[in-house]
This record gives C-alpha cells, sequence and structure tokens, in this order.
C-alpha cells in the first residue's frame, strides 16, 4: 500500500488553504529543531503506534492558529496520522469540547520528508496570550527518532499503543520533557504586532529554571506584553550549548539563523544573546575530553564579527536586531569554563554591544543579574548552584530588565 492510500480525508470544519495566503501571521510559540543524540539526556522515547500530548503556552492569541511540525532531522519520511489542538488542563487532559482537528492541505494525515517541516491549514480556534495549548500527535508507523528540542522544561505524556488525540484523557505509558516534532504555533496578527525571536543558548532556553512553569526570560517578557494590552508573538529560538561561531549543541547561530528566524513569519525585532559558550568551552573539559580544543578559543573581534552577519543579515530582511549583554559566569562548575583571560573577552564584548552603536537597541542582562562588588559574578539569589544558568529569580530580573519601548 502506498503512504498515500492512507491519508484521510479532509477535516471537517478546517479553512481552505487556497484562502489563507493573505493573512499575516507571527509566531506565538517556538522550539528550535535539534538533532537526537544517542545517550544524551533528550533521547528519544519511542512514538511508533503511539500518542504524543504536549503542551506550549502561547504568547499572543487569536481566532485561528497553524502548526509547523519538524522533521528536519529525521532520517526518513515521518508519518503524522493525526493531530488535534485543544485547550490544556493538564499534562494528559484537555477541555474536551475545545478538541479540533488540524488538517495539512485538506488532509488528516501527512507524510512529512526527511530533512522538511510541514505547515498545517489554518485552524479555526480562539486562543488568547499566556493560554496553555495542548498538541496530540499519532504516530502510526515507524518514530523512533524523531525531530527534538531537548530542553522542553514541559511534562508531556506519550500513551499506551493507539491514536487518543481526540480524547479527553491520554493516559501516560511514559513521560518526557523533551519537546517532540512541534516546532511553532502561529497565529494571525493585526498590524501594530510585534514578532519577536528571542536567539540564544542555554539562557535563553531557560536551563536550571523550573519544569512545568514557565519561568524563562522570554516568557517574563510575554507575560509583561500581555499586561499592557501589546501584542507580541515571541519565539524562543534558544539551544542549550550553543555557540555563534561554531556547531555544538545544534547548528551554530550563524548557520541556524535562516531556519529558526529569518522562515519565521511577521518577525519585527530579534534579541540575540549568545556568545559566553564560544568564549567558555574551548579548555572546558566534560569528564575527560575538551569540549572545544584550548587552541580554538575565539578572540572578542571575532564575536563581534558574527554580531554583524546577524545584523546584517536580519536588517536585509526589514527587521530590527536587540542585542543583549553576557552574563557572568566566574565560579562555573564546569573545569576550565571560567578563567580570568575569558572574562576579559566577555568583557570587551559586552562593552562593544553597549557602545558599540550597530544594535537597534541594548538589553543589559549582565547588569540586571550581576554582584555589583563583583561584577564577573552574579548576586547569589540570581543564579543557581552551576553559577551560570540563572534561577527562576535571575530569569525574572532579565524579563523585567528589557525595555518595551525596544519594540516599535
Amino acid at each position: 500500500m502506498s503512504w498515500a492510500a492512507v491519508l484521510a480525508g479532509p477535516a471537517p470544519g478546517a479553512a481552505s488553504p487556497a484562502t489563507s495566503g493573505a493573512q499575516r501571521w507571527i509566531a506565538s510559540w517556538a522550539a528550535s529543531p535539534q538533532q537526537a543524540l544517542p545517550g544524551s539526556p533528550g533521547s528519544v522515547p519511542d512514538l511508533s503506534g503511539r500518542t504524543l500530548r504536549q503542551r506550549v503556552r502561547l504568547s499572543a492569541g487569536g481566532a485561528q492558529l497553524r502548526l509547523r511540525l519538524s522533521n528536519e532531522f529525521g532520517a526518513r519520511p515521518l508519518l503524522i496520522g493525526a493531530v488535534t489542538v485543544a485547550a490544556a488542563l493538564d499534562a494528559g487532559a484537555v477541555r474536551a469540547d475545545s478538541v479540533r482537528k488540524v488538517s495539512f492541505a485538506g488532509q488528516t494525515s501527512v507524510l512529512i520528508p526527511p530533512g522538511a517541516p510541514v505547515l498545517s491549514d489554518p485552524v479555526r480556534f480562539d486562543t488568547r496570550p499566556g493560554q496553555e495549548l495542548t498538541i496530540s500527535l499519532y504516530c502510526p508507523a515507524e518514530a523512533k527518532a524523531v525531530t527534538l528540542h531537548e530542553e522542553g522544561l514541559s511534562t508531556a505524556v506519550i500513551s499506551p499503543p493507539g491514536d487518543f488525540t481526540a480524547s479527553a484523557l491520554v493516559e501516560s505509558a511514559t513521560t518526557t520533557t523533551t519537546r517532540l516534532l512541534a516546532s511553532a504555533v502561529l497565529v494571525p496578527a493585526a498590524a501594530q504586532a510585534v514578532g519577536i525571536v528571542a536567539l540564544g543558548d542555554s539562557i535563553t532556553d531557560g536551563t536550571r529554571s523550573s519544569v512545568d512553569a514557565d519561568r524563562r526570560w522570554p516568557d517574563v517578557l510575554a507575560r509583561r506584553f500581555a499586561a499592557q494590552g501589546r501584542v507580541a508573538g515571541i519565539a524562543n529560538e534558544g539551544i542549550s550549548g550553543n555557540r555563534l561561531l561554531a556547531d555544538g549543541a545544534g547548528a551554530s547561530a550563524l548557520a541556524r539563523l535562516d531556519r529558526d528566524v529569518l522562515a519565521l513569519p511577521g518577525v519585527t525585532h530579534v534579541i540575540v544573546l549568545e556568545g559566553i559558550n564560544d568564549i567558555g568551552w574551548p579548555g572546558a573539559k566534560w569528564g575527560e575530553r575538551f569540549l572545544e580544543d584550548p587552541a580554538n578559543a575565539p578572540s572578542a573581534d571575532e564575536l563581534i564579527a558574527a554580531y554583524r552577519q546577524i545584523i546584517a543579515r536580519v536588517h536585509a530582511r526589514g527587521a530590527k536586531v536587540i542585542g543583549a549583554t553576557l552574563t557572568p559566569f566566574e565560579d562555573t562548575d564546569l573545569p576550565g569554563y571560567y578563567s580570568p583571560a575569558k572574562e576579559q573577552v566577555r568583557a570587551a564584548v559586552n562593552r562593544w554591544i553597549r557602545a558599540g552603536g550597530e544594535f537597534d537597541g541594548v538589553i543589559d542582562f549582565d547588569a540586571a543579574i550581576r554582584d555589583p562588588a563583583h561584577p564577573a559574578r552574579a548576586l547569589p539569589r540570581f543564579i543557581s548552584d552551576d553559577h551560570i544558568h540563572p534561577s527562576d529569580a535571575g530569569y525574572e530580573a532579565m524579563g523585567q530588565a528589557v525595555a518595551l519601548e525596544l519594540f516599535r
């Protein structure tokens, strides 16, 4: 039997894909696609023949939505047999009357080629800023090495065998906090809405923040926009371990800029918080091996050249770029990650971000959480026990340090 033969008919009530092209869309939620690595903390559970139910918190609402699913790191075609969206109650439960089928070019199933994403048809579904949306996906065929986002920080449920996408409750066979398959939720936007992408590493991804609490600094920023009644779609494209200049945990920021930033619709502003891993990795040891050869330590000028490339490429798409200063990292518990020489590079980069005049605006995250008496360290209440990732209070301070006037 061909794959085409297993595709179901049109979804009831789905918008016609031919009528949706003129609508302006922005990303209300996003998670950057990553490759599953054998033995990593984000090792992928087997979804074959099972239903995955996961929640995302939207930064902007609307009367419709679209899903972006990813097989960008898959080695073979991935069959998605059914997809629904619904209003979340908890990890496995949704409001029964809110369940809506999602279609792809009018079909309720979709075969995603290896290396590709897929965008759904618009779904009529009313959402509001801050709402938790549940996405349920059924994988009827083999789905053992799916595209993921490792630092999900939200509990997802994987069912026993079967299609439970339309069920009010999915009993869990297992759970995971890794994001799987879903990479963006889009909503329609009025002309005055802003579309913000946070491009960064683990400090944008929210490492060491509380699970199931949405305490990352972009989450804080989204709540501040909502409190002011301003429409802002905020896409968190942070990857834990990411770097500006070289691949590491995920492709480098320069390599993934097109996919994770410029390919998103409606982007008006990009916040860049990247570079601390470029500084820290060379000479740092994970067990017995170096994360990066000490000889490959970049200079401040090399990092500044990377920022200039991001600025140029984003400006070419008509969007603004906001530079964020690198946060303190003295006393970090990874051997070799910090040194006084590396601190000098961080300080030089931060001076350029603040005073170089090449970004369209600046967010001083360094000033928001550092210890005024010892600027190479963060204040104890703002840093976790690894001395590089903020605590929940630190992420809150970072989110509050962003001037909303930058996004006009």
